[in-house]
């Protein structure tokens, strides 16, 4: 039989996977919950999310080890920090799969993403953070119809001052801005606006970066609004990105 196609990678969908994984985070360490109790496992979770919460992240071995765990097939989907722990570990290997090709693994760790954010949601419905993962998921599947920015919305009316989710929303949305409904194009400007003056600035400039000509123009009609010294900091940080 000839082998199965790779998936067709569009730009905005490598730019929205990219993102995602940004969401989990960029720097590898080693460490598992294979072998210990339902109790030390939620625990432990917990403590993971933290981590990850700090851009760290996992190797592929012990994230896969952690997933397939009987510790972490028994969590209660009300345990939403442990819930959240497990979704960060998992996004990263959805975007290896989609890059490599393995189509099977890819449209699995995607279903598997859904059903645990939606059931974190049955019992935490105001989690920012699974309504913008659900919003991420939505978009790969080509431009992000009404439905899909809905779920952006959630994101945005659960949690829209907190920086955490902020850094990680912009990233996840910046891709579609050009086409995302007047209402949520303003809510994505100001918090790339607003991360940048509040210090926060990295994230902006990798957004910008990556952004398209037409949708630097949009960023660069906010950035001339801000003070003299966020400008300097956020010109400092492109040139640092841009230099790595």
């Amino acid at each position: 039989m000839p082998p199965a196609p790779k998936p067709r990678v569009s730009f905005r969908t490598l730019a929205l996977l990219r993102g995602l994984t940004v969401v989990a985070g960029c720097v590898g360490f080693f460490w598992g919950i294979t072998h210990i109790a339902r109790g030390e496992a939620s625990d432990s979770l917990w403590d993971m999310e933290a981590r990850l919460l700090q851009f760290e992240t996992f190797s592929r071995t012990t994230s896969i080890a952690t997933l397939e765990s009987a510790a972490a097939q028994d969590l209660s989907p009300c345990d939403n920090h442990a819930q959240r722990a497990l979704m960060l570990m998992e996004i990263p290997l959805a975007d290896t799969a989609l890059r490599s090709g393995a189509v099977q693994e890819f449209d699995q760790r995607n279903r598997s993403l859904e059903t645990r954010a939606r059931q974190t949601l049955g019992c935490t419905p105001r989690d920012s953070f699974v309504w913008l993962l659900l919003f991420g998921l939505e978009t790969q599947h080509g431009i992000p119809n009404e439905h899909a920015f809905d779920l952006l919305a959630m994101s945005y009316e659960t949690s829209p001052n907190e920086a955490w989710i902020a850094i990680r929303r912009i990233v996840v949305a910046m891709p579609v801005v050009r086409v995302a409904p007047e209402p949520i194009q303003q809510k994505v400007l100001a918090e790339f606006q607003n991360l940048i003056r509040h210090g926060f600035v990295e994230m902006p400039a990798r957004s910008y970066l990556d952004a398209s000509a037409s949708t630097r123009s949009l960023l660069q009609s906010r950035i001339d609004l801000l003070d003299s010294r966020s400008q300097a900091n956020f010109s400092e940080a492109l040139q640092k990105q841009q230099r790595s």
